[in-house]
Parts: structure tokens; C-alpha cells; sequence
């Protein structure tokens, strides 16, 4: 097989060429999100456009420059703000405008103004296999036994506000199930979704979970966080895939995660209240 068709989306005339804009849009991820140096992540994110354009007009692959112009305006819009854990009302509204503006403003170019449609959110309300329920089970056992030790011992959950107050505890409830939400909505449908367009599956969900884990680090999943998050974020893409782009499914996956997530922080602030992680050593 040429490395054309292994990399090429079905259809597609995609060339190698076109790997290098996708990659430097993706790469721009790591640098306002992960390495934080802004400057460098907007250059990239410019020579990733103008090498895409390059890429359309010798034919190695048709409207990239298009697709990567609306991860990277995405890409922008949540640069704006600072991703670390905010759950005060002011952080919270910041979260909701930026992040739903790398939802919203992609969605509303690609169907109304390039007219593609291709940017859906397909919930697919059909009844799961026995398998679906069953990876469901293996994700909740996978969590409980993982993330628990990895927040506790390795310090991270302290890069989320401390919640005392009921209240506190609500907006971080909220929070959490939000951004997982976002996650799905613009990671696999937006950022994968644009990328198949033009790739292989395996060569699209690698160039999204570059964006996906980038943006986890800054949010706090640091220290050790990457061999989680690196795994989570191809998985997502897998299982979006394998199910037929269903995001009912992908949401629930990640919201069975993201319940523990709640419940280690809210664990590390209440130990007695909440001692629900008796494995955890060392904390």
C-alpha cells in the first residue's frame, strides 16, 4: 500500500503533503496549552494555514485550508482565556463564552457560510449492544481504580479550587460535566471530525488528541496526567468511530469519568465526609 492511500480519508486524493499544515495546527495546541509560549503556538498556527492553502492549490488535498481555518479560529478563541480550574462565577462565565465559542463559531462558518454541513452532533437515539454496556462497566472499574491514585498521590487534584461550601461543591459539579460535555463537542466532532475529512481515522484521532491533551494539561491534568489523558482522548476517537459517530455515547463515556474526577476532589478536600477510595495508599 503507497503511503498516499494510507494516510489518504476514503474518496480523498489526500497527498502526504497535506500531513504537515494538519500536524502544524495540531502542534500549535501544544504550544498555547500545554508549553504556554503563545507566540510561538499563533506562529505555527499562521504557517499551518498557509501551508494548507499551499496544499489545496497543488492538489494534495481539496478545501484543507478551509477545515484547518476552523480548528484554528477555535483554537483562538480558547487561547483567550486561562484553562486552569476556574469555578467562580466570573471563571465559569469565562469558560462558557470562550469554549462556546470554539463550538459555535465553527458550526455557524461550516453550515452557513461554507455550506458543508459537516460539522453534526449526531446523538444517534438507538438502543446499544451488549458490548457498549459491557465497555461501559469496564470504564467505571478502570476509573475508580485509576484515577483516584493518580489525583491523590501525584498532588494534581490541588490544581482545581479548593471546594468547602455546598455551593462550591455545585459549581465544581457543573463545571466538570460541562467541559466533558465541550470536550466531545469539539474535540471529536469538531477537530477529528474536520481532520477524517481529509485522513485515515488512525492519522485524524492522532492529530485531535494532540489538541485534546494539550488542552487537558492546562486544565490540570498534569504531572504523570499524559499517560492517561494521551490514551482517553485516542479511546474517545475510537469509540466514536466504532459506534457510527455517536455522541450520546462518547458524552456518557466521559461523563462516567469525569464522576469520579468529582468525587477524588471532592474526596481530597472531605476525606471523612467522603471516604469512598479506601485503596488509595500513600495520601
Amino acid at each position: 500500500m503507497s503511503v498516499a492511500k494510507l494516510i489518504a480519508a476514503k474518496d480523498t486524493a489526500t497527498r502526504p503533503f497535506a500531513i504537515l499544515p494538519a500536524a502544524l495546527i495540531s502542534s500549535s495546541a501544544v504550544l498555547l496549552f500545554s508549553i504556554e509560549i503563545a507566540w510561538v503556538g499563533y506562529i505555527l498556527m499562521v504557517a499551518g494555514l498557509a501551508l494548507a492553502v499551499v496544499s489545496d492549490r497543488i492538489r494534495a488535498s481539496a478545501g484543507l485550508a478551509k477545515d484547518l481555518l476552523l480548528i484554528a479560529v477555535a483554537l483562538a478563541a480558547v487561547s483567550l482565556i486561562s484553562l486552569e480550574a476556574d469555578i467562580s462565577p466570573m471563571g465559569m462565565l469565562r469558560f462558557t463564552l470562550a469554549l462556546g465559542a470554539a463550538v459555535v463559531i465553527p458550526y455557524a462558518l461550516s453550515r452557513w457560510v461554507f455550506k458543508d454541513h459537516f460539522i453534526t452532533f449526531p446523538l444517534r437515539l438507538e438502543r446499544w449492544t451488549s458490548e457498549q454496556w459491557s465497555y461501559l462497566v469496564v470504564v467505571i472499574l478502570a476509573a475508580y481504580l485509576i484515577l483516584p491514585y493518580y489525583f491523590l498521590t501525584s498532588g494534581v487534584w490541588q490544581n482545581w479550587p479548593a471546594v468547602i461550601e455546598w455551593h462550591e461543591i455545585t459549581r465544581l459539579f457543573i463545571g466538570v460535566n460541562a467541559v466533558g460535555i465541550w470536550d466531545e463537542l469539539f474535540f471529536i466532532c469538531t477537530c477529528y471530525v474536520l481532520f477524517m475529512r481529509h485522513f485515515r481515522p488512525w492519522l485524524a484521532n492522532v492529530l485531535q488528541a494532540a489538541i485534546f491533551v494539550s488542552f487537558l494539561w492546562e486544565l490540570g491534568y498534569r504531572e504523570w496526567g499524559p499517560l492517561l489523558t494521551i490514551p482517553f482522548a485516542l479511546v474517545q476517537g475510537l469509540v466514536f468511530t466504532i459506534t457510527r459517530k455517536n455522541l450520546l455515547y462518547v458524552v456518557v463515556l466521559h461523563l462516567l469519568f469525569d464522576a469520579v474526577v468529582f468525587a477524588v476532589i471532592v474526596h481530597a478536600h472531605h476525606p471523612e465526609a467522603l471516604p469512598i477510595f479506601p485503596i488509595v495508599h500513600g495520601f
